[in-house]
């Protein structure tokens, strides 16, 4: 199919070369004969200047300006110019010579063959091989322009493939970590047999189910990610018992803001995970609220600041969804002092990223 393809190019390629050439020839007939009623002189003498117009063009924009001017070889290509016309002039004058004494036969008595003089005749071929080169010049101009238009598209194509890697990838290590602290409570509940166990499996389905299939969408209502955060900080409850105090605020003014899913729930994990227990319980406060295109969330966490070198992978790893997700849109802040951990989220302009 690609050789039929290509062969249907050449043969187009040259039949718009012939039509071309045609109406060239019939520009010189109109030019040279313009006034004169001797036409089989004219069109007889204009079939000369045809070979030598073809070759002084085909010459300039197949050899001189791919191999000199578009590779900035300035100086040679306008070297190799001056030679060109300095040769070209001397064929034309040979080919207009020779094309009269060719002519010579087909002149009529009491007209004039031609109308236009030699210096005339000579800027007529360097005015077609002007528009051919001008146009050639143009032609390869768009086809740059398609060229580079298609390889920022396709790298633009690979970056967008990067980004949704990346972000796999990012959310894929987020995943273990609740598994993990979530199926390690159950089985410690179910070894002592514990009426928990069953309410702790149905809260962990309901935030597998989350996972596995709403994690693939672009945005979820934020609502869903706050009832599986509830969930998730539900299940830490049963883990902790009388050792954890979580407290919450939340108010949600519009119920069908989206966001990014798992986007709010790691900074809770990140809290259990490296809080410290500080007078015998480990405090957890949580705040999230809405107003108007903007989300405002908080947490903080017990947390001794000389036991502390680095908050984790977690929230490295949320910056990097942040910035790639809400670039320019979002603040986050941390804090640690002598006994809490903060952290600040906003995120502005939410109704902007709904369809994304």
């Amino acid at each position: 199919m690609k050789s039929k393809n290509t062969i249907l190019k050449y043969l187009l390629t040259i039949c718009g070369h012939l039509l071309f050439w045609i109406v060239i020839y019939y520009f010189y007939a109109y030019f040279l004969g313009y006034g004169s009623s001797n036409t089989k002189y004219v069109n007889q003498f204009s079939g000369f200047l045809m070979p030598v117009t073809i070759l002084i063009s085909y010459f300039l924009i197949y050899y001189l300006i791919p191999n000199y001017l578009l590779t900035k070889k300035y100086k040679y290509f306008i070297l190799y110019c001056i030679y060109t016309f300095i040769i070209s002039i001397y064929v034309i004058i040979l080919s207009i010579l020779y094309g009269l004494l060719y002519s010579e036969g087909y002149k009529e008595v009491g007209t004039v063959p031609l109308t236009k003089t030699l210096p005339f005749i000579i800027l007529g071929v360097y005015f077609v091989v002007l528009i051919i080169v001008s146009f050639s010049l143009i032609m390869h101009n768009y086809k740059s322009i398609v060229s580079n238009e298609n390889l920022k598209s396709k790298i633009l194509e690979t970056q967008l493939q990067i980004k949704d890697q990346e972000l796999r990838f990012l959310k894929m290590q987020i995943h273990p970590h609740f598994l993990f602290n979530s199926l390690n409570t159950i089985y410690g509940f179910a070894l002592n047999k514990k009426d928990e166990a069953p309410e702790m499996i149905l809260k962990l389905s309901n935030l597998l189910d989350y996972i596995l299939y709403q994690i693939e969408k672009p945005q979820v209502l934020l609502m869903d990610e706050i009832n599986h955060l509830l969930d998730y900080v539900s299940l830490e409850k049963m883990r902790f018992h009388d050792t954890l105090e979580v407290e919450t605020t939340i108010n949600i003014t519009d119920k069908t803001v989206q966001i990014a899913p798992m986007l709010l729930i790691p900074f809770v994990e990140n809290a259990f995970k490296h809080g410290d227990i500080v007078n015998g319980s480990l405090k957890v406060k949580i705040d999230i609220k809405t107003e108007g295109d903007q989300l405002f969330f908080k947490i903080e966490n017990t947390s001794i600041k000389e036991n502390k070198t680095n908050n984790g992978i977690g929230l490295e790893n949320i910056e990097k969804r942040l910035e790639m997700l809400y670039a320019n849109s979002h603040i986050l802040e941390t804090n640690q002092t002598e006994k809490y951990f903060k952290v600040k989220l906003t995120i502005d302009n939410l109704k902007q990223f709904k369809n994304e």
